[in-house]
């Protein structure tokens, strides 16, 4: 019984975490068409700064960025905090954030 409740709140956490923020996939046009969070938007990394303003004004908004391996999250993490965006995480790769939230993933 412990298990079955731990694993009803383990869902209710990952879909809370999922639908409450903005989800931002850094990757290229075709690794993103191979796989991405459902919802997830695409914003290549290096274009995260120049679109940032029209996709989350609001600059206190959860905002969760992946790539293939983190390392590209992590550098539009650093654009975003210079930016003044105060709620960003570096969830590393694709895979990292189906072992840790289950969130869906759609392939193109």
């Amino acid at each position: 019984m412990k298990r079955l409740f731990g694993l009803i709140l383990a869902s209710l956490v990952s879909l809370s975490v999922w639908a409450d923020a903005l989800w931002i996939d850094v990757r290229t046009p075709q690794e993103y068409a191979q796989g991405h969070v459902e919802g997830a938007l695409l914003v290549p990394y290096q274009e995260i700064g120049q679109r940032i303003g029209s996709i989350a004004p609001d600059r206190d908004a959860e905002i969760h960025l992946y790539c293939r391996s983190g390392r590209r999250a992590g550098i539009a993490l650093e654009t975003l905090r210079a930016m003044g965006y105060t709620r960003v995480v570096n969830e590393g790769g694709l895979d990292d954030v189906v072992k840790q939230y289950g969130l869906p993933v759609v392939r193109e």
